[in-house]
């Protein structure tokens, strides 16, 4: 599904684990679906962390999907005990998470009939759909507008390929790069304010370096989504950082 131009399409991820909360886990999915999302014009809004408890769980996903249009969550739909998660969208969506017949029987092939602990990664809510993993261990599922994805980075990002194609997606965030360097941002921060109210539907936004011993400057982002409208604010800054007295003023290669 492809939206108009103009229409926004939005996202939301959701993390869920106390190993994260704790600083034994470091998050690396986060970043992973903000870049794929991108891909398909859907600009990830807002990201939250939430413990391995149920009402937390019930809680942020329904204040998430009721403010954007997708959803997408990560970790605890393991065979632990604190892998609550199904049970707990469940919850929110106000119906029952009954074992799936389909990941039912992906159990018993691999380990004849399950235990109660593998028996809990066959929940699935009613009305849900299967979202298929590539790599290893049952499916993540979809409720509506959240996707329930697993924790394990390689897993999930095998499980957000079959995600994409169910999105209403917008149109493609482009951007470029200008690089002051030899200039600090007290220099840099007025041109750049000015360019920014010029052009509200854009983001503009400084990231500073700094390598030892003296070499020092700026790496300028701009991001919209009309192309002209781009190229004439990369123009405006340019010009404007160089009235401003900046040094070594670049366009330079987006990073991959």
């Amino acid at each position: 599904m492809t939206a108009t131009q103009s229409e926004r399409v939005t996202a939301a991820v959701m993390i869920i684990g106390d190993e994260i909360l704790s600083g034994r886990t470091q998050d690396t999915n986060l970043s992973a679906i903000a870049k794929y999302l991108a891909t398909y014009g859907v600009d990830l809004c807002e990201a939250r962390v939430v413990p391995d408890v149920e009402q937390e769980i019930i809680d942020a996903v329904n204040a998430l999907r009721t403010k954007y249009d997708y959803v997408i969550t990560t970790g605890g739909i393991g065979p632990t005990h604190d892998d609550i998660t199904a049970d707990s969208i469940a919850k929110a969506f106000g119906v029952t998470a009954p074992e799936h017949p389909e990941i039912m029987a992906m159990l018993r092939e691999r380990w004849g009939e399950p235990n109660a602990a593998r028996r809990r990664m066959a929940h699935v809510p009613e009305g849900g759909s299967l979202v298929k993993n590539p790599v290893q261990g049952p499916p993540g599922f979809q409720k509506e507008n959240v996707f329930v994805l697993a924790g394990v980075p390689a897993i999930m990002r095998g499980m957000l390929e079959d995600v994409g194609p169910r999105l209403k997606t917008g149109a493609v965030v482009l951007s470029k790069t200008v690089r002051v360097t030899g200039t600090g941002e007290g220099v840099i921060a007025a041109p750049l304010e000015a360019v920014a109210k010029a052009h509200p539907d854009m983001s503009l936004c400084s990231y500073p370096f700094f390598s030892p011993p003296d070499v020092y400057g700026a790496n300028l982002v701009l991001r919209g989504r009309d192309a002209a409208e781009l190229d004439a604010a990369v123009g405006e800054l340019m010009a404007a950082l160089a009235e401003a007295g900046a040094n070594n003023i670049e366009l330079v290669a987006n990073p991959a």
